[in-house]
């Protein structure tokens, strides 16, 4: 007990640290040479996460072409908020705690992103399927050793990570509003995040363009129809949700 709670000091020790270091200098990771750089955040259980990982960002990552001149960078944390005590919680609840700290240790134990990609895309794709409790299939699938994930997750380590994402997150400027929150090239995308390639393909200087930033394949590019509500999970949307039930057993108890 007294050992869990070293640690949990620890880290969030760690995480004030960093906080204060993101505090003082951009958050935004350069890209090297003339990639374009691609970061997004996002929470393993918001649905919309789930979608922008599977039907969208899938697509940069199985065109070679296209990928060569990004440098993408996935930061799982979201919406979540940490307690005084260093422990955190999530927007989706525990479970959602659970995957974006097992996704967290993925990008730490396989750093490359032809490594961690796949198997946050697996997980993901059980979330986006409504089956996430299936998620350790996904070691089976990718013929993956669960033993270095698992390490990280049960020995403490994944919340570090997280507290790390916590703070390059929280001193995101400007602050991200909502997730998934894409930001290419220090730039956020705000509810235009599912047209990215566009925005990749405009930010990109160097010489060898790929045919996906071609006038003809990116006026083809699918962009998202007017939406009255974006499709994204809005930071305190629990509060939200809970005042809303409040106001419509309100309403109901007065009829």
């Amino acid at each position: 007990m007294a050992s869990r709670l070293t640690t949990t000091a620890l880290s969030f020790l760690t995480y004030l640290l960093i906080l204060s270091s993101f505090s003082s200098s951009t958050t935004i990771h350069p890209s090297n040479s003339d990639k374009v750089s691609l970061a997004l955040y996002y929470e393993s259980l918001c649905p919309y996460s789930a979608n922008f990982i599977v039907n969208y960002l899938d697509k940069l990552v199985e065109d070679d072409d296209l990928l060569s001149i990004v440098d993408l960078y996935l930061s799982p944390w979201g919406n979540a908020k940490i307690r005084g005590n260093g422990t955190f919680v999530c927007q989706h609840g525990p479970y959602e705690c659970l995957l974006n700290t097992v996704e967290a240790c993925a990008i730490h134990a396989w750093p490359k992103l032809e490594d961690h990609f796949p198997f946050v895309y697996c997980v993901e794709k059980l979330v986006y399927e409504r089956k996430y409790p299936e998620w350790e299939s996904c070691f089976e699938e990718l013929g993956l050793d669960p033993k270095p994930v698992s390490e990280c997750f049960t020995g403490g380590y994944g919340n570090q990570l997280e507290l790390e994402y916590a703070a390059e997150t929280n001193a995101l400027q400007p602050p991200h509003k909502y997730v998934p929150w894409v930001v290419v090239d220090g730039q956020p995308l705000y509810e235009d995040y599912e047209d990215f390639i566009t925005y990749i393909c405009k930010a990109y200087k160097g010489t060898a363009t790929p045919k996906a930033c071609s006038k003809q394949s990116r006026h083809s590019i699918p962009r998202a129809k007017a939406k009255s509500i974006p499709p994204v999970c809005y930071r305190d949307t629990i509060v939200s949700t809970l005042l809303e039930s409040i106001r419509s057993a309100t309403s109901l108890w007065m009829q």
